[in-house]
């Protein structure tokens, strides 16, 4: 399993890798803002969420986070929807976090994890790249990632 650099463009961090599970089975576990903190792969997804069990079209859900220590309480907005496919929503600091599935046969697919901070004001772009923001995301989304691929290779 290789997670791999996508290209999207500016101010877009992105990283897919191929998982041996269906895009629904996968689409199942990200829609689901309760099994997030399974997913993490940056250890700051917390396990006391608020919100529907699935996510849909504007959508709200509220998740607990840590970071350097601090707990804080998000609440994010799901922004684009195509179920099975296409997970998306807004940070409250309005940066968008993006799933996409692509089924490659019944029984695999290309999951791309996407920090997207194109959305948001270039000055706060440009302190987020000054505090290391994309970098440490990146790692975050390849732990994600080949957690998740992990995650299915178990027999």
């Amino acid at each position: 399993m290789t997670v791999e650099q996508v290209e999207q463009g500016p101010r877009r961090v992105a990283r897919t890798v191929e998982v041996p599970a269906s895009a629904d089975d996968v689409f199942a576990l990200v829609a689901d803002p309760r099994r997030h903190g399974e997913l993490d792969g940056s250890d700051t997804v917390g396990d006391t969420v608020s919100g529907p069990r699935r996510l849909s079209q504007g959508a709200q859900f509220s998740v607990a986070m840590k970071q350097f220590g601090v707990p804080y309480r998000i609440t994010s907005t799901v922004t684009r929807f195509e179920d099975g496919r296409l997970l998306e929503w807004r940070h409250p600091a309005g940066h968008r976090w993006r799933w996409e599935l692509t089924p490659l046969t019944p029984t695999s697919s290309r999951v791309t994890e996407t920090f997207d901070y194109s959305t948001v004001p270039a000055v706060q772009g440009k302190v987020f790249e000054l505090l290391g923001v994309p970098r440490k995301n990146a790692a975050g989304i390849e732990a994600t990632l080949r957690q998740l691929a992990s995650r299915y290779t178990r027999a």
